[in-house]
């Protein structure tokens, strides 16, 4: 007997059609989304390549995921940009730092370079008037031997001892291709990798040392003492002076050769100066004159009467008295020096007493030394051509040359003309790329305020995380007037 159809029946069976669309909309969903989520991306770091299998959504997780740990100045670069998508290739480059020389100046500098040549490379690639470059390899046994290669591209000059050779394979270190010429660097001699004129050069710098000894004149003093047997204004020398000498030993150093500077170790001194001593008569007070004037008003008065003499008397007994007065004011004086200093000799000790005064400006000088805000900057409150010097090697290691570079020169122009001390006096941004606040350039160095360097390495880090390159960041700040 066949079922009956009930409304029951009908309702039943269609929210069992329901389900089952749902379910299967969901299966197809979980599928496709699984499918679309799962990405094959060419990871490579430091020129190592691998395919990983991710369903990571960003760089960074993808990063996180296969443990590969950035630091603050290393290089991340993704072909797609934003979310992370199938078939991306992820590269990273881990930074060292190195020194280069801008405009006489040394400045350690991060770079994700694979040769000299191609650090070079970078500051020319964005310099019309390229200042010269000088890469600066201090440390023999790490930089010279650490992979760093000199010229990728072709051979390299070797300048050392005067003399000029030509290494052909410029493909290796810089003590690989020293060994190959004989050359033996001693610990502090200097190399250094330069291109003139496309010719690039790895040029090494004998430092010596020299003791000297010289002999410094140590000018006499004079003394002026008061002799009572002389007459006021004559003058006899007592005792000829003598200039002292004092025996100076410099460690003077030399760079191939020519004096570059010396240091004062020590000095001893061989002969004491002796003073001159010159003894010179009194002067006349004014004190005697006075009595003479009053002995001599006292003599005219002598031939009045009697009873005059005796006012004349008081008279001449009052200024006798007054000159008694200032003598003992001029005693009192030296009795409150004598009770101030028990010793038998007040006139010396005054002069003694200011003698450790030398000690507190010492101290002053260390403690300036220590604090000198300096210390720890690599680009110390350069110029703006010095900031832009450096700024050109930091953007050419993002790739942007060209326009890029044209356009990140017009924006950091607008934001603070390229002047380290810039700030906006209503908003509180901060230097050359006007870091609001300018606290957050701190995590790329402790000195933000005054370090060029960090300023200009984090906002090129800033400029790549939120816009991509320098253009599109120039676009935003034409469009509403920031960045």
């Amino acid at each position: 007997m066949a079922r009956r159809w009930t409304p029951q029946r009908f309702v039943m069976l269609r929210r069992v059609r329901v389900v089952i669309c749902v379910t299967t909309v969901t299966l197809a969903s979980v599928l496709a989304f699984g499918v679309g989520a799962r990405k094959t991306v060419a990871l490579t770091v430091n020129g190592e390549t691998t395919t990983v299998t991710t369903y990571a959504m960003s760089v960074d997780r993808l990063l996180q995921e296969q443990q590969v740990k950035v630091k603050t100045h290393d290089l991340v670069e993704s072909t797609s940009s934003g979310t992370l998508q199938n078939h991306s290739v992820v590269t990273v480059r881990s930074a060292y730092q190195t020194t280069v020389t801008i405009d006489g100046q040394e400045v350690p500098f991060w770079t994700v370079a694979t040769s000299a040549d191609q650090l070079l490379g970078f500051f020319e690639a964005n310099e019309a008037e390229a200042s010269k470059i000088t890469v600066n390899i201090d440390n023999v046994y790490n930089k010279l031997t650490g992979g760093l290669v000199i010229n990728q591209n072709g051979p390299v000059t070797v300048i050392a001892d005067g003399k000029s050779s030509v290494s052909p394979n410029g493909k290796l270190p810089a003590a690989s291709i020293l060994d190959s010429k004989g050359i033996i660097l001693n610990k502090e001699d200097r190399v250094s990798v330069e291109k003139d004129n496309g010719e690039t050069i790895l040029r090494v710098q004998r430092v010596t040392h020299d003791e000297q000894t010289r002999t410094k004149t140590v000018p006499h003093g004079t003394q002026t003492i008061i002799d009572a047997s002389l007459q006021p204004g004559e003058a006899v020398v007592r005792q000829e002076g003598e200039d002292g000498e004092i025996q100076q030993t410099y460690d003077v150093t030399y760079v191939d050769g020519v004096e570059e500077s010396e240091k004062l170790i020590n000095e001893v001194t061989t002969k004491i100066a002796i003073d001159q001593i010159i003894a010179v008569g009194p002067e006349k007070t004014e004190s005697s004159d006075a009595d003479n004037a009053d002995n001599g008003q006292a003599d005219s008065g002598s031939n009045d009467s009697d009873s005059s003499k005796s006012d004349k008397k008081d008279e001449s007994d009052k200024k006798d008295s007054d000159s008694t007065d200032k003598k003992n004011d001029s005693s009192e004086k030296n009795d409150s020096s004598e009770k101030n200093d028990s010793t038998s000799t007040p006139t010396t000790e005054p002069t003694q007493t200011p003698t450790p005064t030398p000690t507190p400006t010492q101290q002053q000088q260390q403690t300036q030394t220590t604090t000198n805000p300096s210390d720890g900057c690599r680009l110390y409150h350069p110029s703006a051509a010095q900031a832009q010097t450096y700024a050109a090697g930091a953007a050419a290691q993002y790739g942007w040359t060209g326009q890029h570079w044209t356009n990140l020169v017009k924006l950091w122009n607008r934001e603070s003309s390229w002047l380290w001390y810039s700030e906006n006096a209503s908003s509180g941004a901060y230097g050359i790329p006007q870091s609001l606040p300018g606290s957050k350039m701190a995590s790329f160095g402790a000195n933000w305020r005054d370090d060029a360097a960090v300023q200009i390495d984090w906002g090129l880090n800033y400029i790549a995380q939120r816009y991509g390159n320098p253009t599109k960041a120039w676009e935003h700040s034409e469009q509403y007037g920031w960045y």
